[in-house]
């Protein structure tokens, strides 16, 4: 193993932005009438990985495409904002491992999340300078598979080269449609179908021991 590129999730693999985010879903799910209970941090567990679009309809069954984008651009502008000023909760080790990482390794970050929310993760805790490039979904609209293409496309990355490291299924299956070494994260918000699945790290700080 001698990986030069490490492309990382962001939710569950670098941050829980539950906390800063939840009541901005909230706010404007009321707003709109579309929730009568109000969504608690753990409640988001379920949909953190998956496209912004669809976890609006899964909260919101049988709204229309124009209600979907009506309430992203309200819920994406907020939370941006928010998150630039406020953070989330940095897992532990993510700072140093990052640090100690990119001096050896190019990073990258390929998000599910709208446009906006990479940047302000790399704002709050002065990122910038340890990544290399990222991509998401609500810059491209395109799947995490095909950003993860993109990225690798634009930064002349080589399939063996690179690894891509998260937390859920859809990351499991993005890394190998493109062929490309995979470490989950046990600690994030996804689970995996094949339950012994390696290499697995339950603290960010182990990343660096399958490197």
């Amino acid at each position: 193993m001698n990986y030069k590129n490490l492309i990382f999730d962001l939710d569950g693999t670098l941050w829980d932005s539950r906390a800063s985010i939840i009541n901005i879903w909230n706010d404007v799910l009321t707003k709109h009438q579309l929730i009568e209970k109000k969504l608690k941090a753990e409640d988001m567990n379920q949909y953190m990985g998956l496209l912004t679009d669809d976890i609006v309809r899964e909260i919101a069954p049988g709204i229309s495409d124009q209600e979907v984008n009506t309430l992203l651009s309200e819920i994406s502008e907020q939370e941006n904002k928010v998150l630039r000023t406020q953070g989330g909760i940095l897992y532990e080790g993510v700072k140093a491992t990052l640090s100690a990482l990119s001096e050896k390794h190019r990073l990258f970050i390929v998000s599910n999340c709208q446009d906006g929310y990479i940047e302000a993760f790399l704002d709050f805790y002065g990122f910038n300078h340890l990544f290399t490039d990222s991509e998401s979904h609500g810059r491209t609209r395109r799947i995490k598979s095909e950003n993860i293409h993109l990225i690798m496309e634009r930064n002349q990355m080589k399939r063996e080269d690179t690894i891509y490291i998260g937390d859920t299924q859809t990351d499991y299956h993005s890394a190998k449609a493109n062929d490309l070494a995979f470490i989950f994260c046990t600690y994030g918000f996804g689970k995996l179908s094949n339950t012994d699945y390696r290499p697995a790290v339950s603290q960010f700080s182990e990343i660096k021991f399958h490197l």
